[in-house]
């Protein structure tokens, strides 16, 4: 019979263990044969990232829109080699922007990722905040409030929903569409998202003396004629939206059909194409939008080269989450060939790489972003845009990447 002696045992036990810790299972930090530590969602070959969206609930388009984006740039992402040797893979559960299926579904994806390249939807945001936290895991949410700025973990590729607002309202100052001294309505979604806009109304409205009337719904409420006769009465001289597209629409259409035909600003989950073909159409001439990433129709290289990308792998009508979850996807990038140089890719040095990440650049998909400020939008850029069916995503940009003078100013929740 063959002995096997304690050392060789001893042997066979490291070796067992330093396969574990390649494979993440344990979440430990041991180095790979290059020296590079590797945690949780980290193997030998690929790094696992989550994508939590929704693909059956009110924001629905916009999130297969921007997971297809992260797709396309984990294909470029991989087809261009990788990082520190591994492929990209994406991991993607259904929450239908619900913040208790989320709360279900995040202990089953979170031990299989190194990080979420998505979390779609501020409930959902909100409620795993401080399980991300808690679990060291950087996220990128399409979810842009401030008030998530007090989580280092929190990675927002963009401005922020108040900042939008506040870059917004300049915009139509600008084109003499909203004077100092005017009475303006907000009608916002109860809850973070909403929230954060109005905050960004507030700041802008003091500037210059201008009157907000608040009207608060939920994300269920469709119909806003109510609503809208109500500001009529008011005397608003434009609407502003933070609301899911289907309650856009709505305001829209009562926008007209009572003859108010004010302007109306909604920042950047307010619009979906699918209203071009909707009882809204003819009324979306009065609507700006305004957000941190280009519109799928933009004349700019890049986002030329990821819509014909997109036109060759998928038959869905476009919407802005394309160019915008590619985006994300090549910050995420940034962030691990940064912690690849630091040989570091356990959650901690994703979170050590993001925060030495103060020039990323997405070609203009998005503004250059600077995350080493605590608290701090990473940009305060927006495109502003209006829909245009003739535009492939149904929207085409009327002035690029800019920068309000009051968003200078501002100061967001947690900034330092």
């Amino acid at each position: 019979m063959k002995r096997t002696y304690p050392a060789v045992a001893l042997a066979a036990v490291l070796a067992l263990a330093a396969c574990s810790t390649k494979a993440g299972d344990s979440g430990s930090s041991g180095a790979d044969g290059s020296g590079v530590k590797a945690g949780k969602g980290v193997t030998a070959s690929e790094i696992t990232l989550g994508v939590m969206t929704d693909k059956t609930g009110v924001f629905k388009n916009l999130g297969l829109g921007i997971t297809q984006g992260n797709e396309l740039w984990a294909k470029d992402f991989n087809d261009a080699g990788g990082v520190c040797g591994r492929k990209v893979k994406l991991e993607t559960v259904d929450h239908g922007y619900k913040a208790d299926t989320a709360k279900t579904l995040y202990p089953q994806i979170e031990p299989k990722v190194l990080g979420f390249v998505q979390l779609l939807g501020s409930p959902v945001v909100a409620a795993l905040k401080q399980n991300i936290a808690a679990d060291k895991t950087v996220a990128a949410p399409a979810s842009w409030s401030s008030e998530l700025l007090d989580n280092q973990y929190v990675m927002i590729v963009g401005t922020t929903y108040d900042l939008e607002i506040i870059d917004g309202l300049s915009y139509l100052q600008e084109k003499g569409l909203v004077k100092d001294g005017d009475t303006i309505g907000h009608v916002y979604i109860d809850g973070e998202y909403g929230k954060n806009g109005l905050r960004g109304s507030q700041f802008y409205a003091k500037k210059h003396n201008l009157t907000v009337k608040e009207v608060k719904v939920t994300s269920t409420d469709n119909d806003l004629t109510n609503i809208v006769t109500g500001l009529k009465g008011a005397g608003v001289k434009s609407i502003v939206l933070t609301t899911t597209p289907a309650q856009t629409g709505s305001a829209l259409a009562a926008n007209k059909a009572l003859g108010l035909n004010v302007p109306v600003l909604g920042n950047n989950p307010t619009f979906d194409p699918v209203l071009l073909k909707s009882p809204a159409a003819n009324a979306l001439d009065k609507l700006t939008i305004v957000a941190s990433s280009v519109p799928f129709s933009a004349d700019i290289p890049k986002a030329k080269d990821v819509a014909s990308k997109y036109k060759a792998a998928y038959k869905e009508t476009p919407n802005g989450g394309i160019p915008y979850g590619y985006a994300v996807g090549e910050v995420w990038g940034a962030v691990l060939k940064k912690a690849c140089e630091n040989k570091d890719l356990t959650r901690e040095g994703i979170a050590a790489a993001l925060k030495q990440t103060t020039s990323a650049s997405t070609e203009d998909l998005v503004a250059a972003l600077d995350f080493s400020k605590a608290g701090t939008p990473a940009t305060r850029q927006v495109y502003a845009a209006t829909p245009d069916a003739s535009a492939e995503g149904g929207v085409r940009y009327v002035k690029p990447l800019f920068e309000a003078p009051e968003a200078k100013e501002y100061v967001a929740p947690h900034q330092k």
